[in-house]
């Protein structure tokens, strides 16, 4: 009984935050057993260690199992109290080696010690740089063996920064110090100087007097500033005054370069360095300093300078030439490309002429009733439709055709556009079609878009020759920055059709021109080389932008990518067939050209239209203005006077019942240049048109529309 009161007694004595963890600690997980069946040896040098100030710790037993007082737990850092009870391996594993040859040492009897070693320990969560005094003592058992240590730790960290950093220091000082004797012995120094502030003299070696033309009464006791200040040049001495001001004023170090007058009248090139003392109040006391000669530097800085602007004007006028050069390139190659479209156009347009000018021509030997007659007529107009078809082609590829866009939703379309791609392209052909879930919708023209795509159907078909297969591949795209650079195209989002093809494919020299105007590789009569020109014009226009690849014996890939659109589908309302107005209307035509006006009036009065006629717009707004009744009017685009379709359109558009307006043209570039969409009221009929297409288009421009009488 009295054993267990004394043992209550001696573990109450130990004091602190680590003494009542160690108390409540279970050691019977351990191998040091229950607390109060500690051998009187380990209570001891607890007891002791816990008193101690110092970072101490007791490694017991083979395993070193960890005990420690308040000081070592603070040491510790975030790992206590995880660590007390734990072999010192697991409570310090980045030293583990370290810690095991202290514990072999110790129960061998033997004592280390260690000075300044340095560990990377993260004593705070962060591995850091430490560096510690250890020594090691063992520790008996009550039989007298080696049974534990005690270790004590003293970090010296703070006084190891602080000798590194003042070894730094004096190697620093060193350093400046050769520095300042290497300066002071070479040819270069023009001397050494000290300006005493509260006095104002300046005094200095003798090669400073020398170098400053110091007065021969004054270098004994030295000279005022504004002296030295006077040799300066004046275009270098206000720089130098408020260089000496700030060195003053907030201690930073003084250097200057500037020019000096010699003793010949002439300038020379110095740098001036120094600092300012203070005394110990903080005021200025003095500036030591030291002049160096600079000048030859100087001098060769100013060649240096003068040889490179004299390059840069060199490379100025090489960039120009060669600006001049591109520049005469550009139009080289466009002249070519001008020539080579000419020549195709002179060619096509004079095929297509000799065809109308030799139907009509073998009209005047065939007397009326001849049978051949109607055949003629019918070669004489598809004539004419084969040069509007080439005229259209050309427009297209110049970015000048009117549209009309509607919002398209891609599944429809390839859905409704897939038999018409079959018919083109043949039973040989396969057609395939990729869509995603939900593809976006886009807003182009519905008409172009399928003629862009009937044209690619037919190139695929020409290019596989016999079986093979066209593809038609729809999704969304999200263009950035990276992918527009180099390409006509600004980030967004994007619809993209894809067309592929399984054909010969094309080689790099023809892919490069493959945009080109006129430029086919098909048999002469097989293709005018206007495809894909018309259908790179047709996305430029929209918005859009086009790109090519191909591959000899694999196949081509043309994408087209359009704006993506939020607006609605544009929904096509069935709606019957519409029939040929036969009287009832009446007509405005306005054309300037008298034989067009002519032969346009004489269709629609075989029409049963009752027709007004004006020879340009200002006639046409006069009748207009008189109080006659229209009910649509029939006008050429560019015509001459104050008076443009335009405003008649608009005329026809404030109407109490607006009157529906028809422009016709051979080439729209008035209504594009304003913005490439015609307005609500207006239709467009391209020259040259067949009666059929007149008619079709008068009744569908006065379907609906009251008559005015």
């Amino acid at each position: 009984m009295s054993s267990n009161i004394t043992d209550s007694v001696q573990f109450d004595s130990w004091v602190g935050e680590t003494a009542r963890a160690i108390r409540d600690f279970n050691w019977s997980t351990t191998p040091l057993g229950r607390i109060d069946e500690w051998p009187q040896a380990l209570r001891s040098v607890v007891q002791i260690m816990l008193r101690n100030a110092l970072p101490m710790a007791v490694l017991w037993g083979e395993e070193g199992t960890l005990l420690y007082n308040d000081a070592y737990a603070k040491f510790s850092g975030v790992r206590h109290p995880a660590i007390l009870g734990l072999p010192i391996e697991k409570a310090w594993p980045e030293a583990s080696e370290f810690n095991r040859n202290v514990v072999d040492c110790g129960l061998r009897g033997e004592s280390l010690s260690y000075r300044d070693i340095g560990f990377v320990l993260a004593t705070s969560g962060q591995p850091a740089q430490v560096w510690l005094d250890l020594h090691y003592s063992p520790v008996a058992s009550d039989d007298g063996t080696p049974a534990g240590v005690l270790a004590i730790v003293v970090d010296t960290t703070e006084r190891v920064l602080l000798e590194h950093k003042r070894a730094v220091a004096e190697a620093a000082l060193r350093e400046a110090n050769d520095r300042m004797n290497l300066a002071l012995t070479s040819g270069a120094v023009l001397g050494v100087f000290v300006w005493e502030i509260a006095q104002n003299r300046v005094s200095g070696d003798e090669r400073f007097a020398l170098t400053f033309s110091v007065p021969a009464d004054d270098r004994a006791d030295g000279w005022p500033l504004e002296g030295a200040l006077e040799l300066i040049h004046p275009a270098d001495r206000a720089h130098v005054q408020a260089l000496i001001e700030r060195t003053v004023r907030s201690g930073v170090p003084y250097r200057a370069e500037y020019r000096i007058r010699t003793a010949n009248d002439g300038w020379m090139w110095i740098l001036a360095s120094g600092r300012c003392d203070y005394d110990e109040r903080g005021r200025p006391l003095r500036f030591p300093g030291v002049v160096v000669d600079i000048h030859d530097r100087k001098i060769a800085e100013e060649s240096l300078k003068e040889l490179t602007r004299g390059l840069e004007s060199k490379i100025s006028e090489a960039v120009a030439a060669r600006i001049a050069v591109e520049a005469q390139l550009r139009q080289s190659l466009k002249m070519e490309a001008l020539g080579a479209m000419t020549g195709g156009v002179a060619h096509d347009f004079n095929n297509t002429l000799q065809a109308i000018s030799g139907n009509l021509q073998l009209l005047q030997y065939l007397p009326p009733t001849d049978p051949r007659v109607p055949e003629r007529v019918h070669a004489a107009m598809e004539a004419v439709q084969r040069g509007a078809k080439l005229a259209s082609q050309l427009l297209s590829f110049a970015r000048r055709q009117p549209q009309s866009p509607v919002v398209i939703n891609p599944r429809r379309l390839l859905d409704e556009i897939r038999e018409l791609l079959q018919h083109a392209v043949g039973a040989s052909v396969s057609i395939g079609t990729h869509l995603p879930d939900a593809p976006w919708n886009f807003c182009v023209d519905r008409n172009q878009l399928e003629n862009a795509l009937l044209n690619l159907a037919i190139n695929a078909r020409d290019a596989i020759g016999g079986d093979g297969k066209f593809t038609l591949t729809c999704s969304n795209e999200v263009l950035d920055a990276a992918a527009c650079e180099g390409h006509d195209v600004r980030p967004g989002e994007y619809v993209r059709l894809c067309a592929s093809d399984t054909g010969s494919g094309m080689p790099a020299h023809v892919l490069e021109r493959a945009f080109e105007p006129f430029f086919t590789t098909k048999p002469e009569g097989h293709g005018t080389g206007l495809g894909l020109s018309m259908v790179f014009g047709f996305v430029k226009q929209s918005g859009g932008h086009i790109d090519i690849s191909s591959t000899v014996g694999a196949g081509t890939t043309v994408e087209l990518y359009f704006p993506r659109s939020f607006g609605q589908e544009t929904l096509l309302a069935p709606g019957s067939p519409l029939a040929t107005q036969t009287g009832g209307a009446t007509v405005l035509v306005v054309d300037d050209d008298a034989a067009v006006l002519a032969s346009t009036v004489a269709i629609l009065e075989a029409m049963h239209y009752t027709v007004l006629k004006a020879a340009n717009g200002d006639a046409a707004m006069s009748v207009l203005q008189s109080g006659v009744s229209v009910d649509l009017i029939l006008t050429d685009v560019v015509m001459p006077g104050k008076t443009k379709c335009a405003d008649l359109a608009e005329w026809a558009f404030a109407q109490p019942r607006p009157v529906p307006v028809i422009y016709v043209s051979g080439y729209t570039r008035d209504i594009i240049l304003r913005d490439g969409v015609l307005r609500p009221n207006v239709t467009l009929l391209s020259k040259p048109y067949l009666a059929e297409s007149l008619a079709k288009e008068l009744a569908a421009a006065l379907h609906g529309a009251p008559l005015a009488h």
